[in-house]
């Protein structure tokens, strides 16, 4: 673990992230407790930890200085992270933002079960994971500053099954590997795209990019 503590600090410097070490400790114990768990419950392909490093949590890290440049926290904000998997970014989201509140949401129950393990021993008060899937969350009430996606599905889509979910004033990110031009083209009419942004993830060679979108400003109403 010292090489992975060694290479987690090296990462967050290239990221330009600041974390203190209870956040370093839960980053590794997360990694610690994601790959016990993939031995019995298969929650991701990658199975050495410094891949796991690289693949999952530099990947999510990089999400953390645009969003914070992107979304300013006001009190009350709420991140949803839609397919999370076993919790990526969800927890990342969670250690590095600890004023954020943060919901992990997916349709297979292991993987919420190990987000909510997961929660518990790091002791993130901010995170919650639910297994349902994202339309039965259309019928509350909640709505949501940011919703996040990684991998989660085509950008109509995503769109699609969380319109209902997003606070009027909230914003969509979808983290993607290569830019994803048509996807963009299918919904550019519909959705304001305002920001597609490249990132540089340490030492993955593979492209990716955070595809930023909000809701065009309702019609204004013309008055007699």
């Amino acid at each position: 673990m010292e090489q992975l503590h060694t290479s987690l600090l090296q990462g967050l410097e290239l990221l330009d992230l600041r974390a203190s070490e209870t956040q370093v400790v839960q980053l590794l114990d997360y990694i610690k407790q994601l790959h016990q768990w993939n031995h019995v419950y298969n929650l991701t392909a990658v199975r050495d930890v410094q891949e796991m490093l690289v693949q999952h949590i530099f990947d999510c890290l990089a999400v953390i200085y645009p969003l914070q440049k992107q979304v300013p926290y006001t009190p009350g904000a709420h991140i949803l992270d839609v397919g999370s998997g076993a919790g990526l970014p969800a927890v990342v989201l969670a250690i590095m933002l600890p004023e954020w509140s943060v919901t992990a949401v997916d349709a297979v129950a292991k993987k919420m079960a190990f987000v909510q393990q997961a929660a518990g021993v790091l002791k993130l008060k901010n995170l919650q994971a639910k297994h349902v899937r994202v339309e039965q969350l259309q019928s509350t009430q909640q709505r949501f500053s940011l919703v996040i996606s990684r991998a989660f599905s085509s950008l109509a889509d995503f769109i699609q099954l969380t319109s209902p979910l997003l606070s009027p004033q909230g914003v969509w990110c979808a983290m993607k590997g290569k830019e994803p031009v048509d996807e963009i083209r299918q919904i550019e009419n519909s959705v304001n795209v305002f920001h597609v942004e490249q990132l540089h993830v340490p030492q993955m060679g593979a492209q990716r990019c955070l595809v930023w979108m909000r809701p065009f400003p309702a019609e204004q109403g013309t008055t007699e």
